[in-house]
């Protein structure tokens, strides 16, 4: 077997002996270990009972309060009330108490029932004392608290260790539980007797049944002490009394006249739930006594079990070691010996000479020291050779026989490859010199322990360190601060075996400045070596984070976020380009310089000099600018103009605490300069745009009312007196079956029609309850004059809005609901309109085909011309065949111009 033969000899003795030995001692452990796990679930329920009984106890104060506050609200005065109070300190004292045992014992979630009892407690408190709640119901309440707490008891004593342990949490359970019932039944009768005699319920007594049950079953579980103890309460004294107040409830028809006072019953009844308390806490002490017993009993036979199977084991294990050391000690100096031999040491006598077959292989290894003393001399002769570079030596390989000779040859001929092997590897290394100090990349050598080895002169030329200073410090402090912690993960990663690793990081050059520079390392273990190359990637770097930001302005100027927000971006992204200060400013009329968006960078907030130099210099390129219309370097700022449609607008200047900006700092500002300009010229076109869209929409507006203003005054006018003269002319006929009288009344009649035309057409144009009535009005009479049904949904906080809001509103749905009867052939139309954050939203819904496209020239195009006019939004959704939504977004304020975002 594998595992026998790597075992020695004094193990295998060992084992012959104490396996029998070890097997009876683990079948004991297991029997030892049944019983240590039955002592530790005895010591559990040793715990949990404990704590039950404090529970137990927060059930009697609960008791105690409930017929306290019960009979406090049946008859309020300064006793009672005084009897609740210390009922209550009572309960919360037991409460503690209880909490107490439950935290400090490893049993069920305990505390959190009871911390969530004494909130219920509190809650019901405060109802009984505001008298919200009647007796019955104060009683129903402390009920279901009760009731808890007692199966909360039941829940610790439920675990069964042993059947005596069982038995006595049983009867303890039971006997609660009556006693409980005993409690409902005191504070119930007590709610009855209280009532006027004339006004009493009938009761039904149902609480022997419910006390019997529990009674008879703590019969049958505990002990005959308590058993004649408990038929002793029960049929005498207090027992007596409060069963014969139960029979004439039951009886078929009670009589209240007979029936006990308040007061009497109370005695009673309290004296039995004493008596049966009493027997409770003998159950507790029986229960607490049986746990013990059990636990103790446990604990002693498993401790006996346990000592007799070690003390078996002890002596049997004194013979094997007698046994085991008579045999391994011959054994240990021939195996000794054979060791050191195996690690050169040619030293080591065995001692051991008897003549059994140890004596035999110690002979033996005496003879072959002999020999392995002489290779040994021949292997250093080899070795001082090849130190001093004679490879012309060889072994005398005469002197030995059979594989000693052999080994001695080969080591001959090892002896000449290897002469060979020295003379090409002497030429690969001038030729890898060369190659190592021309190339431009930077090469290196470095090892696990965070120094550089070796370095290439390229190191030297691109981070401005001497060879000597770079080999002599560890290589992560000439890391950037940001990239220490990332460079450290990949050294982790090569060390851990990684076969390359790529990165880029951050170095600090002998001037201070950075530089990037992206790798590429190999790690050797077994030498414990990295070899690496690195590429400087300052310049290509700088110009990809130039075009990212330059990209990411682009892009917010071609959204068309107002210029406010552009010019903050620019600020943002200059400063963080160039990790510097930055600020975008316009020239202003009077010579003044206005900021419009500004970057600081991040320096230490005690330089306080360093700023003021930065702001000096910032002050004068800004002034250089405007006077030179050109960019302008002063000190360690930079400034470049703003120059829109041929005039002078601004400068974005870029400032440093204390070192020079690098050259081309003023062509990379340019870039942002003109996009800038792009995004002022982009806002002031929206801005006229907008402009030309609100003269369209308000001459469009003031024609309509002077037109409407022309025919109410006018035509109107005129047709009404043409009416009254018909009229006149009328009543001259004296037949009015006359072909005069006819033709009259004909043309009366085309006068009226040609008159509501008219009056259409006016309240078309410019209605005049929108001018007179505002929005709410104008919408209803538009809503009775559809054609098809409209649903309307106004929710408007004030009556008027800015007339240029009411008249954009009243034409857009005007025009939606033309639409549906003209084109949508809509059923109806719902109308919403709401008003709030200075928005006033419009929401036009028909059944009708869908199918509006605004981009194909239809009349939507004109509404939205007159919405976006004063600075509002309309959006159309109209799927086919499942109606048109149109949404609109009108501000109640007008929008801001151009020159405020700027």
């Amino acid at each position: 077997m594998p595992f026998v033969s790597r075992l020695r000899v004094g193990p295998k003795l060992m084992l012959l002996v104490l396996l029998p030995v070890t097997c009876l001692l683990v079948f004991t452990a297991l029997a030892a270990v049944t019983q240590w796990e039955e002592a530790r679930t005895l010591r559990d329920f040793d715990d949990a009972i404990e704590v039950s009984f404090a529970t137990g106890e927060v059930s009697d104060a609960v008791a105690h309060e409930r017929i306290a506050a019960v009979r406090a609200r049946l008859r309020p005065g300064p006793g009672t009330s005084r009897e609740r109070s210390e009922a209550q300190q009572a309960t919360d004292s037991a409460l503690r108490r209880a909490f107490g045992h439950a935290v400090d014992r490893p049993v069920a979630d305990v505390a959190g029932v009871l911390d969530a009892k004494r909130r219920q407690l509190h809650a019901l408190r405060v109802e009984t004392g505001t008298t919200s709640l009647e007796a019955p119901d104060v009683a129903r309440r402390y009920k279901g608290i009760e009731t808890d707490l007692i199966d909360t008891v039941a829940t610790l004593e439920s675990g069964r260790p042993t059947r005596a342990a069982g038995r006595a949490a049983d009867a303890h359970v039971v006997l609660l539980r009556a006693i409980a019932a005993a409690e409902r039944e005191q504070a119930e009768l007590a709610i009855l007797f209280d009532a006027p005699a004339g006004e009493r319920p009938t009761a039904a007594g149902r609480w022997t049944e419910v006390e019997d049950s529990q009674l008879q079953a703590f019969r049958q579980t505990t002990s005959p002490e308590l058993r004649a103890t408990l038929d002793r309460v029960v049929f005498q004294g207090p027992g007596r009394a409060v069963r014969k107040v139960r029979d004439m409830l039951a009886a078929a028809d009670p009589r209240p006249a007979d029936w006990p006072s308040y007061d009497r019953w109370l005695a009673d009844s309290e004296n039995y739930v004493d008596d049966l308390r009493g027997i409770q806490e003998r159950a507790e002490r029986e229960l607490a006594v049986t746990a013990d017993r059990e636990l103790s009993a446990t604990r002693t036979r498993a401790s006996t079990e346990l000592g007799v199977s070690l003390a078996v084991l002890f002596l049997v294990t004194l013979l094997a070691l007698a046994l085991r050391r008579s045999i391994t000690r011959p054994l240990g100096q021939v195996a000794a010996g054979a060791r050191a031999l195996s690690d050169g040491d040619l030293s080591y006598d065995i001692r051991y000479t008897g003549r059994d077959e140890l004596g035999d292989v110690a002979d033996t290894f005496r003879e072959l020291r002999v020999t392995t003393e002489r290779l040994a001399e021949q292997i250093r002769a080899m070795n001082t050779a090849i130190d001093a570079n004679q490879l012309e030596h060889r072994a005398d390989v005469d002197s030995f026989d059979g594989t000693w000779a052999q080994l001695l040859g080969g080591m001959n001929g090892t002896m000449d490859s290897f002469a060979a092997a020295h003379g090409r590897r002497r030429r690969a290394e001038q030729e890898l010199e060369g190659i190592f100090n021309l190339s431009l990349d930077l090469l290196c050598i470095s090892g696990l322990d965070g120094y550089f080895k070796r370095v290439n002169p390229a190191f030297e030329r691109t981070l401005g360190y001497a060879s000597e200073t770079l080999i002599a410090r560890p290589f992560i402090e000439f890391v950037h601060d940001d990239d220490r912690d990332r460079t450290r993960e990949s050294i982790e990663r090569l060390a851990g075996g990684a076969e390359v690793a790529e990165f880029v990081n951050r170095y600090i050059r002998a001037d201070g400045t950075e530089c990037w520079l992206q790798w590429s390392a190999r790690p050797v273990p077994e030498e414990g070596l990295i070899y690496a190359a690195a590429r400087d990637v300052t310049e290509s770097r700088r110009a990809a984070l130039e075009q990212t930001a330059l990209r990411r302005v682009a892009t917010a100027v071609a959204r068309g976020v107002p210029p406010s927000e552009v010019f903050a971006k620019v600020a943002e992204e200059v400063g963080s380009l160039l990790s510097t200060a930055a600020a975008v400013l316009r020239y202003e009329t009077d010579g003044a310089n206005k900021l419009l968006g500004i970057a600081h960078a991040d320096v230490d907030p005690s330089a306080e000099d360093a700023r003021l130099v930065r702001r000096e210099a910032a002050a004068q390129v800004i002034h250089e600018v405007a006077r030179t219309r050109s960019a302008a370097r002063l000190g360690t700022a930079v400034g470049a103009p703003i120059v829109v449609e041929g005039r002078l607008w601004g400068v974005v200047v870029a400032a440093s605490l204390l070192d020079p900006l690098p050259e081309g700092t003023e062509s990379r500002l340019a870039d942002f300069t003109e996009l800038i300009a792009t995004a002022i010229a982009n806002a002031d076109s929206r801005d006229q745009l907008r402009a030309s869209r609100a003269r369209v929409v308000a001459a469009g507006d003031a024609s309509r009312r002077r037109i409407e203003r022309d025919l109410h005054d006018g035509v109107q006018q005129r047709l009404v007196s043409l009416q009254l003269e018909l009229r006149m002319a009328e009543s001259l006929v004296e037949d009015p079956s006359s072909e005069l009288a006819r033709q009259l009344a004909h043309l009366g009649k085309g006068l009226d029609d040609t008159f509501q035309d008219l009056l259409q057409v006016a309240r078309g144009i410019h209605p005049a309850v929108l001018s007179k009535g505002g929005l709410g009005p104008a919408l209803r009479a538009l809503a009775r004059r559809c054609a098809i049904l409209v649903e309307l949904d106004l929710r408007l906080s004030t009556a008027r809005f800015p007339e240029q809001v009411e008249v954009a509103a009243y034409y857009v749905i005007s025009e939606c609901l033309t639409n549906a009867v003209k084109h949508a052939r809509a059923s109806v139309v719902t109308v919403a309109a709401e008003d709030q954050r200075g928005v006033l939203e419009l929401i036009v819904r028909d059944d009708g085909v869908g199918g509006a496209e605004p981009d194909k020239g239809s009349g939507l195009i004109g509404l939205i011309d007159r919405v976006e006019a004063i600075g509002g939004r309309l959006t159309v959704a109209s799927p086919p065949d499942s109606g048109t939504t149109m949404t609109v977004r009108l501000p109640v304020t007008p929008p801001p111009d151009a020159e405020s975002h700027a």
